[in-house]
């Protein structure tokens, strides 16, 4: 037997209550109708209905072939039984259609509505004294609408199972083309950055490492020819770090593209404020100058990373992010009135979790000579500052 669908399953209810139905008919119009095997009509019934009644709960009668053909046997000669007592039997024959169509393959089924068809006509003749061709004619329509029924639906359910499997390989296509495109994605961008490390900036590390050697076997003899290695391969670093800087700044977030600093933090607060709800302001303190891309990314990844800590875990209603640019130094602040925690009580950062944690961005301010204070206690909100020494040559690659 297929596993029954939720309408299936109310069908078979409504199955098994026209044969209890049935039976209760042909019970009632033998007492009704005064017969003189009343009785015993009524104790066959009950058979019947019990002998019916083990079908849905014996896992062999919808498991194997052998159990469903055994039931509907023992089913069948029961109601043959029933048959030669009451012609009410007749009626029978059109829900044991649809069991025997259920349980049996498609020929084995049709061979038993077929003989059940027969049975049915044959015995109502008999009850009627003649054969006539209506006694023939109701069961075979009956029979007839149970096949078409019953095999119309099969074929529905075989085109959806086939929709659905078909959907399911889509889908797992569908995934399976989306991450090997992201794959090759990623290859090829990092194909694209080891050839653009290759082609500058080792090449260049590998003029100052030959350039220092030179200088190193000129001395102490010759110092005027050291220095101009030297010299040399000091020019050759500042057009590497140029490259660096270029590196980055190819690699700062979409969110730096074509705004200053300031205006991406303000466009941040923004964009944190619609989302979820939260008084978000920002705040610009002294006059904003060409900072370096990577103290940009630094700064606006720690906003980044801070605001999204505040709005899944402070329950804060009220947020502040401030920047301060001085002479020599840019400093943000992120203050916010929500719950508080304990700093130190904090776990190791999940990247894979999607955020950075206070760790990576102390590390990411540290790995630019900054310094990074968390303060905060349960009930009394949290303040992050990040403050980044300004190097003294002008910023490259950006302008605000």
């Amino acid at each position: 037997m297929n596993t029954l669908t939720p309408t299936v399953r109310i069908l078979a209810w409504c199955l098994h209550l026209l044969v209890v139905g049935l039976l209760a008919i042909a019970v009632v119009r033998a007492f009704a109708d005064s017969a003189p095997r009343a009785g015993l009509i009524a104790v066959v019934a009950a058979v019947a209905a019990a002998t019916y009644g083990l079908g849905p709960v014996l896992p062999a009668v919808g498991r194997s072939y052998a159990g469903a053909v055994l039931w509907l046997s023992a089913v069948g000669i029961v109601w043959l039984v029933l048959l030669t007592l009451s012609p009410e039997a007749v009626w029978l024959a059109f829900p044991l259609y649809f069991v025997q169509l259920h349980l049996l393959p498609r020929r084995s089924g049709l061979v038993a509505v077929v003989l059940t068809t027969v049975a049915a006509a044959v015995g109502f003749s008999i009850h009627q004294g003649a054969f006539t061709p209506a006694t023939a004619i109701g069961p075979s329509l009956g029979a007839a609408v149970a096949v078409a029924v019953v095999w119309s639906y099969q074929t529905l359910y075989r085109e959806s199972e086939q929709r659905r499997m078909l959907i399911d390989e889509l889908t797992a296509t569908r995934t399976d083309l989306a991450e090997a495109q992201h794959t090759a994605g990623v290859l090829e961008e990092r194909e694209r950055l080891a050839r653009e490390i290759h082609d500058t900036l080792a090449q260049g590390l590998s003029s100052i490492q030959l350039l220092l050697r030179a200088a190193e076997r000129a001395l102490p003899e010759r110092v005027e020819v050291a220095a101009g290695y030297v010299a040399r391969a000091r020019s050759v670093a500042v057009d590497n770090l140029g490259e660096a800087r270029r590196f980055v700044a190819a690699l700062a977030p979409p969110a730096l593209d074509g705004t200053t600093l300031a205006g991406a933090l303000e466009r941040l607060c923004a964009t944190t404020a619609d989302r979820h709800h939260v008084d978000v302001r920002f705040h610009l303190r002294g006059d904003p100058v060409a900072l370096p891309a990577e103290y940009e990314v630094a700064v606006l990844r720690v906003a980044q990373s801070a605001l999204a800590n505040t709005t899944r875990h402070a329950g804060a209603t009220a947020v502040d992010v401030c920047l301060d640019i001085g002479g020599d130094r840019v400093v943000v602040d992120i203050v916010d009135d929500g719950v508080g925690f304990d700093p130190d009580s904090v776990p190791d950062p999940e990247p894979e979790n999607g955020g950075f944690g206070l760790a990576a961005m102390r590390a990411r301010v540290h790995d630019l000579g900054g310094t990074f204070t968390v303060r905060s206690a349960a009930g009394e909100g949290t303040s992050i500052t990040a403050a980044l020494p300004l190097p003294s040559e002008p910023a490259a690659g950006r302008h605000p």
